[in-house]
């Protein structure tokens, strides 16, 4: 009898550990609970990857929601926007974010994704300061980056060989610039770095250079930003529609956000981080705009 009372009891253990082995064998990528513990707070843990460009921004943000909720977690990776609209596409992690919208992106399935815009980088061509301009029309741009320009003198600068800086082709900068600077246009050949930092660098030594920045960048003296069209680089120019130059920093998520996911995106579009945080880190706020786009780059105002 005991024998059989020690037999049963194996059976039951090993039937025990086989379910659990095969109901714990894949874990989700994250407990988007958002449960409110006693003291109101939010929990759970969700997991961001894309835009390198976004990651400082998304990071403080989420920074400050942590020291706010301390139940929850938030990780946030880059890996660039293809790769964070590829994974929340595939439900890999809880918010993909991209400088670009996933339309633009043809090899992901954006079926099921939904956008949320949370920020706007405005950028634009910048100069050495030598090169005596501060001001070019948009069709002169298209004819210096293009290389059918070739000396400032021709634009009433100084008798000057320009020197073109571009980001690569991988660059999002880059294809905005392109995109709402350049029309479309290919670019000549230039010199090409993969970071803005050093390209404000080569911009800011290089006698005749001219590139692109974010409005960020324009911390000091260094580089001279020119207006286009007589329309400064600044947030109240993109803000209203005089500015051609910006991109939306997208969040997107897998069908209609829940628990602490949800909870995390209207925290990032909240007063505090709209007003504070984006303008902190060289951002414009989106809930500031008045103008918006649609995928095509066709603009409408905001009602």
């Amino acid at each position: 009898m005991y024998g059989k009372k020690v037999l049963l009891f194996l059976v039951m253990s090993a039937l025990m550990v086989f379910v659990a082995a095969c109901g714990g064998s894949e874990e989700p990528a994250s407990d988007d609970t958002g449960t409110d513990n006693a003291e109101g707070e939010a929990s759970g843990s969700i997991v961001i990857s894309g835009s390198s460009a976004m990651q400082p921004l998304v990071a403080a943000a989420a920074d400050a929601y942590m020291n706010e909720n301390m139940g929850a977690s938030i990780q946030v990776q880059a890996g660039g926007s293809g790769t964070g609209l590829s994974q929340v596409a595939d439900g890999a992690v809880d918010i993909g974010n991209s400088d670009v919208f996933v339309e633009e992106k043809p090899e992901v399935d954006g079926s099921t994704l939904v956008d949320h815009r949370i920020a706007v980088v405005g950028m634009g061509p910048a100069v050495h300061p030598g090169v005596g301009l501060e001001d070019i029309s948009k069709e002169d741009l298209i004819r210096v980056f293009t290389g059918e320009v070739t000396n400032w003198s021709e634009l009433g600068g100084s008798d000057t060989e320009i020197v073109l800086v571009n980001r690569p082709d991988s660059s999002g900068t880059r294809a905005i610039f392109v995109q709402y600077g350049l029309d479309g246009a290919e670019t000549a050949e230039g010199i090409t770095e993969d970071s803005s930092n050093t390209v404000k660098q080569i911009i800011a030594e290089t006698e005749g250079a001219i590139g692109y920045l974010a409005f960020s960048y324009y911390t000091d003296d260094t580089v001279t930003p020119l207006s286009v069209d007589g329309v400064e680089q600044t947030d109240e120019n993109v803000q209203s529609g005089e500015y051609p130059i910006w991109a939306y920093m997208h969040s997107y998520t897998n069908g209609e956000p829940e628990g602490l996911t949800k909870d995390f995106l209207d925290f990032m579009l909240s007063d505090e981080v709209q007003n504070t945080i984006v303008p902190e880190m060289g951002y414009i706020s989106a809930t500031n705009m008045q103008v918006e786009r649609d995928a095509e780059g066709n603009e409408t105002e905001i009602q």
